[in-house]
């Protein structure tokens, strides 16, 4: 077991430059559970993430926290399971160590505006933060696949590529629609008039949670129809009585999710408020009645929003089982959550001067 603080450690403090790294976190506005099997998402990098502030040198990484307790101090090179790491926040930090095959130390704080458990990936934000603080100096994607194998050795939850390849990948203005087969990326302006509101109702974890049962149920589902990614709703149906009732739930979806997806970013590039809104909306019922991925206070949440004057729709977002809601509306519609706006991607941001 690791040491949790930097008491008694004889760690020699670097005399150079403070640098610095951020990292988004990611709201989803459409397509969720489909990323692991190879679909289409549609998220946006928010302009709410992590900040690294550190300097290089040593053989240890020592990171303390604003918003998690205990210190971290990983010795380096690290070979060990990162899972096994204390606090919870620092197998996040020994797994990319890890993958990175990190040696030179870093010593520095991690501040952070998004709450954890929100489902707004701030797990995936530490970890592409990380890449780029520990010397990772290569294309977002890269750095997207790094940071998700880090995330399933940290974690053993068999996440999707999206969360990831997002916050790596991010131009500022625009959501990322992501093809999660081939992991094209395209950048679509996210128009000035909309608001997207995020509002935070109730802490999750997928560690432990259900969502490993849910990428098992596609599974199960893609036995008998191949690939959801490229399965239509006619075919699902044509197979329903070779599938069980909750493998045919899961497919009919992942499969309606993609179309919706598709028919989102085309509403939004138009202009088209009401259908991207109805589409939002229409995708939560798909969450909550065949993918059983929503809670009741959730569904309050997007009732409440749905009802509002100004508002075009709503949706849980990211994997479920608590978290956050998104929505899209006018201008000043909603006084409740975070008006966000679409961010750039992780990157340097530039060398401090001594003491910050």
């Amino acid at each position: 077991m690791l040491q949790n603080k930097t008491t008694d450690l004889d760690i020699v403090r670097p005399v150079v430059d403070m640098l610095r790294v951020h990292a988004p976190g990611r709201v989803n506005l459409i397509g969720d559970h489909t990323d692991y099997t190879g679909g289409l998402v549609f998220p946006m990098a928010v302009d709410r993430g992590i900040t690294i502030d550190y300097r290089v040198g040593g053989s240890l990484i020592a990171l303390e926290s604003t918003a998690e307790p205990g210190a971290v101090v990983v010795p380096l090179p690290f070979d060990s399971d990162p899972s096994t790491v204390s606090p919870q926040w620092a197998s996040y930090v020994a797994a990319m160590a890890a993958e990175l095959g990190t040696t030179q130390g870093i010593i520095g704080t991690v501040a952070s505006e998004i709450p954890s458990g929100a489902g707004l990936s701030s797990s995936a934000a530490l970890e592409c933060a990380l890449g780029l603080a520990l010397g990772f100096d290569g294309p977002p994607l890269d750095l997207a696949l790094a940071a998700r194998r880090a995330e399933h050795a940290a974690t053993g939850v068999p996440t999707g590529i999206m969360d990831q390849l997002c916050i790596a990948s991010a131009t500022e203005g625009h959501a990322t629609l992501i093809d999660c087969h081939t992991l094209d990326v395209v950048q679509v302006p996210v128009p000035t008039d909309l608001d997207i509101v995020v509002e935070f109702v109730a802490h999750r974890t997928l560690v432990g949670s259900a969502y490993t049962d849910r990428v098992a149920e596609c599974a199960r589902a893609e036995a008998v129809l191949g690939p959801l990614r490229s399965a239509s709703i006619t075919v699902v149906e044509r197979h329903r009585a070779e599938l069980d009732d909750v493998a045919f739930r899961r497919a009919r979806h992942v499969v309606t999710e993609n179309e919706r997806v598709r028919d989102f970013a085309d509403a939004l590039g138009r202009g088209d408020y009401p259908s991207a809104g109805r589409l939002m909306t229409a995708s939560h019922e798909s969450l909550r009645s065949d993918f059983n991925t929503s809670t009741s206070a959730i569904d309050r949440a997007v009732e409440r929003c749905v009802t509002s004057p100004g508002v075009f729709g709503a949706r849980m977002t990211g994997g479920g089982f608590g978290g956050c809601i998104v929505a899209i509306c006018e201008p000043g519609a909603l006084d409740s959550g975070w008006s966000v706006r679409p961010s750039a991607g992780a990157h340097r941001v530039r060398v401090l001067s001594d003491g910050g």
